[in-house]
């Protein structure tokens, strides 16, 4: 039976992905954990704890006898160039107590699965941009990039000096309507729904020929639990994973946009962030994920956009217009 402790619980990702594990192993095995308050989880046990305070995760993974630890608790590409020291040791003092647990529980013939979301953000600006390959030049020019690819280096690491057994995505841009903007370059792929749902015209933040690989949250919970059950001999990158959903333009999801809200409107006023993403893939290449442990996207733009404006709680009149 496993026993899953989920720390950044009350995040974008892990706020969805407690649901899910809970359904898949139940309320009583799976512990939601964050430094803040709890959230609306379905668990029936919720800790606060801060990931930088390795003893006392060391306790809760003791005492509820843990067998998986998401780590998830992180500042992310915005938010961490505001706080750049803060975002260092936040993402890889995180990291880094997760995996020295995981090494003493190992030693201690107590094994322990973790997960660590790497990200695009670990590319660069001479990173091939379109079908960026599994393994290339990577030179990131963000704290949160750098911390991404410096954890991803301490992950195999530690799976091939310690036998820990970690594992990772480098996720795309996600999108989900269960949660806000959260402080990421590609987030103006979630507030462009809550304007359009307002009847306001947004600014994007990005010019509108800049593509980006993203994933719908389905898809990335779906790819994130897939590769926590695949069986340890399937899973033979030790670093991170690269894994696409799909990639589209702004201009490209606010047409699909006005194809349901023929109204909406978009004007673009790049800032600081368009650097960051001209640093960033266009499209990835996923192939060595879906031939290792059968990867597979399932949700393309038109469905993305019709649910995103269906579960906003747009007008489904309006959704009707373009059926």
């Amino acid at each position: 039976m496993e026993r899953i402790l989920v720390i950044g619980a009350n995040g974008q990702i892990g706020s969805e992905l407690v649901d899910a594990l809970t359904a898949q192993h139940g309320a009583e095995n799976v512990i939601a954990a964050d430094i803040g308050p709890r959230s609306g989880f379905g668990v029936k046990r919720y800790e606060p704890i801060d990931v930088l305070d390795r003893k006392g995760v060391a306790h809760i993974v003791e005492t509820y006898h843990v067998t998986q630890v998401y780590q998830l608790a992180a500042l992310l590409s915005v938010t961490g160039e505001q706080a750049p020291l803060k975002a260092w040791d936040l993402n890889m003092n995180g990291l880094l107590n997760i995996l020295e647990i995981a090494r003493e529980r190992g030693q201690a013939g107590k094994p322990l699965r973790v997960f660590w979301p790497s990200s695009i953000a670990a590319f660069g600006p001479n990173t091939p941009r379109v079908a960026t390959p599994q393994t290339t030049v990577m030179d990131p020019t963000t704290i949160y990039g750098i911390s991404k690819l410096a954890g991803e280096r301490l992950c195999e690491y530690y799976f091939s000096k310690f036998g820990v057994d970690v594992r990772s995505i480098r996720y795309p841009g996600i999108i989900s309507y269960k949660s806000p903007p959260g402080g990421g370059t590609t987030d103006y792929a979630i507030a462009i729904f809550h304007a359009a749902q307002r009847g306001q015209r947004y600014s994007c933040f990005l010019g509108p020929e800049t593509g980006l690989p993203m994933i719908y949250m389905p898809d990335a919970i779906r790819a994130t639990i897939e590769l926590m059950d695949a069986p340890a001999a399937k899973v033979k990158v030790r670093s991170s994973y690269n894994v696409a959903g799909l990639s589209f333009t702004p201009r490209e999801l606010a047409q699909q946009i006005t194809r349901y809200l023929p109204d909406f409107e978009i004007v673009y006023a790049p800032d600081s962030r368009q650097a960051i993403a001209d640093s960033w893939p266009q499209s990835l290449d996923d192939s060595i994920a879906a031939a290792d442990w059968s990867w597979q996207a399932r949700i393309g733009l038109d469905d993305l956009v019709r649910d995103m404006l269906a579960n906003i709680k747009v007008p489904l009149e309006l959704l009707n217009r373009a059926a």
